[in-house]
């Protein structure tokens, strides 16, 4: 299946090929500026040091940014499981949205489907596993929030990307703010780890702050409907599901 786009190269990028075996993660992020123009500026200007993959516009249009085979720098200081500085491993597809710091939006219907058609493209070229699929967010808790709880990660489980829960709102609901145990809250981060998301970080010293900015990270990506950076039996309803799926 082949897939339309524009080329709009970026400088920022390692010189070195990489094998095509080294690639296992998409990172998806929203580019978090006001105007397309501007996002597209930053990411084509060497001095910004930030480039990405593939952007995804408004309208839907694709543009190529950097070839696949070579490193863009659009993860930065990251962590998933035994992966470290995701960037050599990984495929970043950036999608315009002005993000949480200038009014974030929902994404449009023509942006999901040209995200839908790339990331199918992208999984069966390289074979991605399901649980690869990643938020900034996710492999940078302490820093990033994008591509945000907007970004439509149940409709890409929908259509066989990804991975997700399929719990009634009935049955979440039912569960949300329900307390739980010291144990369970010790079960839940030991979760976390199981799924990727990082047992440190390289920013705060203060514990705590960064469990709290772990669990919003979690709660963004799989609860978007409350980020309170606190374990219920909701969140652990989830999480407990979450980690029993084959990959």
């Amino acid at each position: 299946m082949a897939i339309k786009t524009r080329i709009i190269y970026s400088p920022n990028f390692d010189a070195t090929k990489r094998k095509r075996k080294k690639i296992r993660f998409l990172i998806f992020h929203y580019t978090g500026m006001k105007r397309e123009n501007e996002a597209i500026q930053r990411l084509t200007q060497i001095q910004s040091e930030v480039g990405t993959h593939y952007y995804i516009k408004k309208n839907g249009e694709i543009i190529t940014m950097v070839p696949e085979l070579y490193t863009a720098w659009h993860a930065g200081i990251s962590q998933w499981g035994k992966y470290k500085l995701l960037n050599k491993y990984s495929i970043g597809i950036e999608i315009s949205n002005p993000g949480h710091q200038f009014g974030y939006v929902n994404f449009s219907k023509k942006q999901i489907k040209s995200l839908i058609k790339l990331t199918k493209i992208l999984i069966n070229k390289y074979k991605i596993k399901k649980n690869c699929l990643l938020a900034h967010s996710d492999i940078a808790p302490d820093r990033k929030l994008d591509p945000g709880e907007k970004f439509p990660w149940k409709i890409l489980f929908k259509n066989k990307i990804g991975i997700w829960h399929n719990f009634s709102n009935k049955k979440l609901n039912s569960l949300r703010y329900k307390t739980v145990s010291v144990k369970e809250i010790s079960l839940f981060m030991k979760s976390l780890r199981k799924l990727g998301y990082p047992a440190k970080s390289n920013i705060f010293k203060n514990k705590l702050k960064f469990k709290k900015l772990l669990i919003k990270a979690f709660q963004r990506r799989f609860r978007p409907e409350m980020i309170s950076g606190k374990i219920d039996q909701e969140c652990l309803l989830i999480i407990n599901k979450l980690t029993s799926i084959k990959v």
